[in-house]
């Protein structure tokens, strides 16, 4: 049962969230359009650094809704595949990188979209899946300032876009395995009532 005001939608963490969606296609038209890859990959970063904002803000502040529920990791999603596909396209990530990323999470969304679509409860996010999440969402800006040859770092840049991404996607890839007992028993406890009716 939701929690007595979890049926807002118009909240300040929802607004942060939509904020952020909001911003995708700026970055993709200094990418793409503008060319400026360090300028795309700062926008990329910070939008990956304000990742903790909207949960923070509806936890401290009772702003909990269950909208922001399903919105905050579906944001995280679009930007972190949006984000991949795009430095994918322009070159700036190793393939092997940007692969393994796109494919872990279209497996995740599959998947819970799967349960949601059987009826299972809600799965929370887990404190690994958000780890690797965040490492991925600093591992990408990095590939790609270090591809800018116009950044006086862009060397050192590359080199700390691998130290996040090795260590994000072990977390990420982990959460992933973890999920499958958790959307097993999920699936259970939505056929328990049916089950004893």
């Amino acid at each position: 049962m939701a929690e007595p005001g979890e049926d807002r939608i118009l909240t300040v963490p929802n607004v942060v969230t939509v904020v952020r969606l909001l911003c995708v296609p700026v970055f993709l038209w200094l990418l793409f359009d503008q060319h400026e890859r360090a300028q795309a990959a700062f926008l990329l970063g910070f939008l990956g650094a304000t990742d903790f904002v909207d949960g923070y803000v509806a936890r401290h502040f009772h702003q909990v809704s269950s909208v922001g529920k399903v919105l905050d990791p579906l944001a995280d999603r679009i930007l972190l595949m949006v984000g991949v596909s795009a430095i994918l396209v322009d070159g700036s990530v190793p393939p092997v990188i940007a692969w393994l990323t796109l494919l872990r999470e279209v497996l995740v969304a599959g998947a819970f979209l799967v349960l949601a679509g059987l009826g299972a409860r809600r799965i929370d996010v887990q404190w690994a899946g958000k780890a690797g999440t965040f490492g991925l969402m600093f591992a990408f800006p990095f590939f790609l300032i270090g591809h800018d040859n116009a950044f006086f770092l862009h060397r050192q840049a590359e080199v700390l876009g691998w130290l996040c991404a090795i260590p994000a996607l072990v977390l990420a890839w982990y959460a992933a395995v973890t999920y499958i007992p958790m959307a097993r028993q999920a699936l259970k406890e939505r056929r328990l009532p049916s089950s004893a009716g």
